[in-house]
């Protein structure tokens, strides 16, 4: 029986491993931990941030010594709910991240806290990845993709991570760490570890000794299969070591922890060639695998007419899938090779496979072109998330079949959708290994309904088990969605060496209970997450935690993901009628959800249905104002000459005070007041004073440039050096472009020290004033306007819903240019580079990244530099407009990892896009941020 303590006795407990910042109790952290990307809901009673083994062994042996559940998670993006709890949550996203590629890059040494897509960054320069390619590579971490045998659309049975592992680094629940690299180990685990060694030989002799079992065994694994443990491992292997070893690949978490390993890597061929094949139906479709298998095909994804039709709004989409008929199917077909000429042989060899299409292949090598095929496949599974009814989930399955079975197998599972009402299900997968993923939604919140799902489920298993002997998990983890079922697929023999592993190895069931091994018949409808209504804005969530890896708040305070979770959780504590819960809940979300947010966007970037959950917090910040703050804030908008005045003064006296007592004389001082008064601004070291507008020569000018309120308060770069809009100036006219700045540009703002706080009605008079006064500087729109903060830029671009009727007319318009693009598109194709520096780094901010400007950024860059570093973990600096003054814990976490990166390589320059950013890189690395536009002058 497990044991029932009070939160504050386990806390108690755990202050014994772990520092209290590395312990998270409250309520707002286990509520919004409680779910994964699949669809059950555990609430931990606490969740921790091991750092080391010594502190894993020691979280162990507790939860041992108090029968505690302990589960351990990464990236938290698995489908069946492998990564909840409701004992210990283990949470090793942030301190197990190193990666070191080994031999050139044969292999890869990875920790399980990195993503996948880390990894193979880091590999890129060796021209080689890691063999498992999830489509969640760039969310899920190396824990996850290892411990449920994660592959992908190409890696297919022989690369995935079972086939890749070179060695591993584990620990038991015991206590006790191996690593297969040292080969003392093994001799070692036979003696210090002699009863699950021994145990482990036995099972594998019960194998060897049953021809059916083993013959069983072989068969199952020709196909992808993450059902259960990895049997295979008792016929690959011999000494118990590896064994085990291998059984730890996809068992979910629940044998032991992965604290290292290291992987063979496979090429990442750099040609590549692709089409989309229509065939009139699925059997034609299916019969085209295997042929196509032969020709060397690495990619062949299934789509049926359904997905197909889900993905007919994308943007650019072939006009032949909007006119498919109804039987209709498609396979998304990729070459891939070292070399065009050997691709061109594959080609030619496609060409030779008799097939009767709709219409005629055409492959293409165009980036763009394959990208857009890319997202047709990839944008199936958000399609029908983004459009499912509210209150509804998705759920995501995978089944494998062999692949002279699938057409009559997914025929039969079209029956089952039509049986059970699932009227927009779709089809869609891996069909170069029979691995087949279909998509319903569903509802939990009626009897009824968690009803129809068992007996959809039920029937799924005979399908697929008892007629076609196929796989009921084949890539994405058994979880708790399937553990009921482990037994049905492999037989009462091979379930019970499963059971007996289980108990060899935990024999307390620590370690993810409940998940593959599971005596509860009907535990995949126990645990369901209810997802009540909450806000229009992130009512399509589906919590996959694709968002995730992108937020600068991630390792301070919340996600997008857990920020929504909690939404979700107040709605419920609500209804409920849980006030205590409910105003608890609330209080904690203020600074963790809230205050901490830097609304910069870049989640929707990443997200599969496009939620933006900065709008989501700016609407809550919105309704938090009083009616006396939002009347300041009107006050503020209408009369900001005068703010910017005050501004300016203010500056300049803090400069003042520096240059009299000292650099940090004023990150000192506002450091008292902000103890004191937690949201007052605190002073950064780096902030510079006004500027002076140089006064532009009127006539006829070719741009109007709009010197953001940030440059014209903080222009310059250094002491002494001149500001960035004399910067601009001066390389415009090195190109012959005359530019403008207006005479009466003091006073006008984009708008985002408003709508980023949510005062909508200050940011739109804000807005509509700036678009009447560039309507008139641009004569009516006939001339373009730069603006020279890349966040300024984007705010404007943005900025129509908050327009009157005749301002969107205006806006309509208007061309409007960031730095980037005007250096990019008009001044560095025409400029003499005089001398290039070596090496530079950039910070591509995240405003830069929506507009999809970051390639002109390193491409200005590479004009005037040999080597051009953009840092792996270069994403948003968490400055948002004024926030990293008033929160620089969230400015200092943000840039945590990518900092690292910049002070490991010394560079002889530093260059970014807005003025707030570069001062919050300047002000974590020591390193002297500035605009790109310095980077051109100086270079011309």
């Amino acid at each position: 029986m497990v044991t029932v303590l009070s939160t504050a006795d386990i806390v108690g407990h755990l202050e014994s491993i772990f520092p209290a910042e590395r312990i998270k109790s409250r309520l707002v952290d286990v509520v919004s931990y409680a779910a994964d990307a699949g669809f059950y809901h555990l609430v931990p009673k606490a969740v921790v941030q091991p750092v080391s083994i010594d502190e894993v062994r020691a979280l162990f042996a507790l939860c041992r010594r108090l029968n505690i559940p302990l589960t351990f998670r990464a990236g938290g993006s698995s489908l069946s709910g492998q990564a909840i709890t409701d004992g210990i949550l283990a949470d090793i996203s942030q301190h197990w991240r190193k990666v070191q590629p080994l031999n050139e890059g044969a292999a890869v040494r990875v920790q399980p806290g990195v993503t996948g897509s880390v990894v193979n960054h880091m590999l890129k320069s060796h021209k080689v990845k890691i063999g498992p390619d999830p489509a969640s590579i760039n969310t899920a971490m190396m824990g996850g993709i290892l411990s449920n045998n994660s592959s992908g659309m190409c890696c297919g049975v022989k690369l995935n991570s079972y086939h890749t592992i070179r060695s591993l680094h584990f620990l038991l629940p015991d206590g006790q760490a191996y690593n297969t690299a040292v080969k003392e180990d093994y001799t070692r685990f036979e003696t210090e570890s002699a009863g699950l060694a021994n145990g482990i030989t036995r099972l594998r002799q019960q194998v060897l000794n049953n021809t059916t079992l083993y013959d069983r065994i072989r068969r199952k694994y020709l196909t992808k299969n993450t059902v259960g443990y990895s049997l295979n491992a008792f016929v690959d292997y011999t000494h118990p070591l590896d064994i085990f070893a291998h059984l730890l690949i996809g068992a979910e978490g629940t044998l032991g922890f992965i604290a290292e390993a290291v992987m063979d890597t496979v090429p990442d061929y750099p040609a590549k060639s692709t089409t989309i094949l229509f065939f009139r139906d699925m059997k034609e479709a299916c019969d085209a695998i295997v042929p196509l298998k032969s020709s060397g095909a690495e990619m062949i994804e299934l789509m049926d007419r359904a997905s197909l039709r889900s993905v007919e709004t994308i943007k650019g989409i072939p006009d032949i899938i909007r006119l498919l008929p109804e039987t209709a199917a498609g396979l998304l077909v990729e070459y891939q090779d070292t070399d065009e000429e050997r691709l061109e042989q594959k080609i030619a060899a496609f060409e030779q496979i008799p097939l009767s299409l709709l219409t005629p292949a055409a492959f293409t090598t165009d980036v763009t072109t394959r990208e857009l095929y890319w997202k047709i496949r990839k944008g199936m599974f958000p399609s029908v998330g983004a459009v499912r009814a509210k209150g509804t989930t998705v759920i995501l399955e995978d089944i494998a079949f062999p692949v002279e079975q699938l057409a009559a197998a997914l025929s039969d599972l079209q029956v089952l959708f039509v049986k059970y009402e699932y009227g927009n299900a779709i089809i869609f997968g891996h069909a170069k290994d029979g691995n087949i993923h279909f998509v319903v939604t569903q509802s939990f919140n009626t009897a009824v309904e968690i009803e129809r799902y068992r007996q959809f489920m039920d029937e799924v298993v005979t399908l697929v088990v008892d007629k076609y002997d196929g796989t009921l998990k084949a890539e994405h983890g058994t979880g708790r969605n399937m553990a009921p079922f482990v037994e049905a697929e492999w037989g009462a023999e091979a379930y019970q060496i499963m059971q007996q592993l289980k108990e060899l190895v935990d024999p307390q069931q620590i370690l993810n209970p409940g998940v593959i091994i599971n005596d509860d018949k009907l535990a995949h409808i126990k645990n369901l997450k209810s997802l009540p209504e909450v806000e229009e804005e992130v009512d399509k969530c589906i919590e996959c935690g694709y968002c995730e890896h992108k937020c600068p708040s991630r390792d301070l305070t919340m996600t997008p993901r857990r920020r929504i979770v909690v939404r979700r959780a107040l709605a419920n504590f609500k209804k409920e009628g849980n006030t205590a819960d409910h105003k608890t809940l609330l209080q904690q979300y203020q600074y963790d959800g809230l205050d901490t947010c830097a609304v910069d966007g870049l989640c929707a970037t990443e997200c599969p249905v496009d939620i933006n959950t900065g709008d989501l917090v700016k609407r809550l910040r919105k309704e938090n104002h009083s009616s006396f703050a939002n009347n300041v804030a009107i006050q503020a908008a209408k009369h900001f000459n005068t703010v910017e005045s005050v501004v300016k003064v203010l500056l300049a006296s803090g400069v003042l005070v520096n240059k009299i007592l000292g650099k940090r004389a004023m990150t000192n001082i506002t450091g008292v007041f902000k103890k004191i008064v937690p949201s007052f601004p605190l002073w950064m070291a780096e902030q510079t004073g006004p500027v002076r507008i140089t006064k532009t020569k009127t006539g006829q000018p070719s741009f109007i440039y709009f010197a953001t309120c940030i440059t014209r308060s903080m222009g310059s770069s250094l002491e002494g050096k001149k500001s960035v809009i004399d910067s601009l100036l001066t390389v415009a006219q090195r190109v012959g472009i005359s530019i403008q700045i207006p005479v009466n540009i003091h006073g006008h703002c984009c708008g985002q020290p408003f709508s980023s706080k949510g005062f909508a009605s200050a940011a739109a008079y804000t807005k509509n004033r700036t678009i009447e006064w560039l309507w008139q500087e641009t004569r009516q729109g006939k001339l373009p306007v730069i603006l020279d903060m890349s966040s300024c830029t984007y705010t404007l671009l943005e900025c129509r819903p908050y327009l009157n009727d005749e301002n969107k007319a205006r806006f309509d318009k208007l061309v409007i240019l960031d730095t980037v693009d005007f250096l990019y598109d008009h001044v560095v194709p025409s400029l003499s580079i005089k001398v290039k520096k070596d090496n530079v780094a950039l910070h591509p901010v995240c405003s830069l990244t929506k507009m999809k400007n970051a390639h002109k950024l390193a491409n200005i860059a590479k004009a005037c530099a040999n080597n051009v570093n953009v840092p792996i973990y270069a994403g948003c600096c968490g400055m948002a407009g004024d926030r990293g003054f008033l929160f620089p814990e969230l400015v200092k976490s943000a840039t945590n990892l990518e900092a690292k990166e910049v002070v490991e390589q010394p560079r002889q320059g530093y260059y970014s896009s807005s003025k707030t950013c570069e001062m919050a890189l300047e002000n974590v690395t020591k390193k002297n941020y500035e605009s790109i536009v310095y980077l051109v002058e100086e270079c011309s």
